[in-house]
């Protein structure tokens, strides 16, 4: 590849590795080559001492407890131990409440992992009931409430849409769950780091080190309290994350979202004024040009960075492929956005099918700049006036 990289405006999907991140890991792919699990020498013991030291850092992030931290592969395999490890816990609640079936509700703005392990539940004779949401892309609590029944057992709500951005009231939700006896899972792979998230919220819930400017290929299930002890592993073997998650835990990548974790909590706050300011310069300039574009979800209630937008007579694919080389953009999810089809997220939010072909998700960064931002502005006035 040769040439100027085009701005990069899709930190939903993934996040650059900040520098400091990855000053952090670079002694652990070298000198301090040790394995965490090897217990009879010092390399072992440096390199355990330095996991222990990401878990309390990843544990602080969330407000929660070191030993709730599981170390995983990502966020789908977190999702997975989530909701598939806890199979057997989840029929033996349903049985001791007179269930046939077990209930699980979920939302309908779900992360491709999570649907496709709620397919594989429905398959194994759960019943599932998504939930409704209007046009903000907020779910109501009462909504919840009328779909909790005596069978259900497991509520899953995303924490904050990888598509749209907007954050979901977990606190009212919880509240309702608490007082049906219900678990509650969230995958808060986009929300951790970027908003508060309080795991004390839930009962489980997942993370992501490459969203929050960490290394790709580490993850977490924070499993609060006693429903720890109610997981079973999805993967076999040495038994390591106290056996539930067994292979050896990768030493830089633990550091590195260690190190992510301590520096999105020290820079929370700022950022986010930071990120929204620069979120409403890029709106306001594109309404200053004069541009048919419409947003999707609330404008309010989302992540800083984020912008979900639909611009007139214009499918996502066209659009994107006039900005290529200028700005980075998705039409969506990263994992799905090799898809032609409209997303089942923005076809909950009421959007008919040329609507939600339509859209593109926009996701700032640390790194964007107020002058990206006017560069950014300037392309999408040249994209959409192309051809007319």
């Amino acid at each position: 590849m040769s040439g100027a990289m085009p701005i990069y405006l899709d930190h939903h999907a993934t996040t650059p590795t900040d520098p400091r991140v990855i000053e952090a890991m670079l002694p652990w792919f070298g000198q301090r080559f040790g394995n965490p699990h090897s217990v009879d020498h010092e390399w072992g013991w440096q390199a355990e001492e330095a996991v222990e030291t990401a878990r309390r850092q990843v544990a602080a992030l969330v407000g929660a407890e070191p030993a709730e931290i599981i170390f995983t592969s990502g966020a789908t395999e977190a999702n997975n131990l989530a909701l598939i490890g806890m199979v057997p816990a989840l029929r033996s609640l349903a049985a001791k409440r007179g269930a046939r079936r077990p209930h699980v509700v979920a939302s309908p703005l779900e992360h491709p992992c999570v649907a496709s392990c709620l397919k594989v539940l429905e398959q194994d004779g759960f019943a599932v009931t998504t939930l409704p949401v209007d046009g903000s892309g907020v779910i109501d609590p009462a909504a919840l409430r009328r779909a909790l029944t005596p069978q259900t057992v497991l509520v899953t709500v995303i924490a904050a849409s990888h598509e749209i951005g907007t954050v979901q009231p977990l606190k009212a939700l919880a509240a309702l769950c608490w007082e049906a006896g219900v678990l509650l899972h969230s995958d808060a792979a986009q929300a951790a780091g970027k908003v508060r998230f309080d795991a004390g919220t839930v009962n489980l819930a997942t993370l992501s080190a490459h969203k929050i400017y960490g290394p790709k290929g580490i993850g977490a299930l924070v499993a609060r309290g006693t429903v720890r002890r109610l997981l079973r592993p999805i993967l076999h073997g040495g038994g390591q994350e106290g056996g539930l998650r067994s292979g050896t835990v990768p030493v830089p990548l633990a550091v590195g979202f260690g190190a992510a974790a301590a520096l999105a909590a020290e820079n929370l706050t700022v950022e986010g004024r930071r990120l929204t300011a620069l979120r409403a310069r890029l709106l306001a300039g594109l309404y200053a040009a004069g541009l048919d574009f419409a947003v999707n979800g609330d404008l309010d209630r989302r992540l800083p960075g984020n912008l979900s937008l639909r611009f007139a007579g214009l499918d996502a694919e066209t659009l994107i492929a006039r900005l290529r080389g200028r700005i980075a953009i998705s039409a969506g999810a990263a994992c799905a956005s090799a898809e032609r089809v409209p997303s089942s997220a923005l076809l909950a939010l009421g959007l008919d099918p040329a609507a939600a072909l339509a859209t593109i998700r926009i996701g700032l960064g640390r790194m964007t700049t107020g002058a990206e931002i006017d560069a950014a502005v300037a392309a999408f006035t040249a994209a959409c006036r192309e051809g007319r």
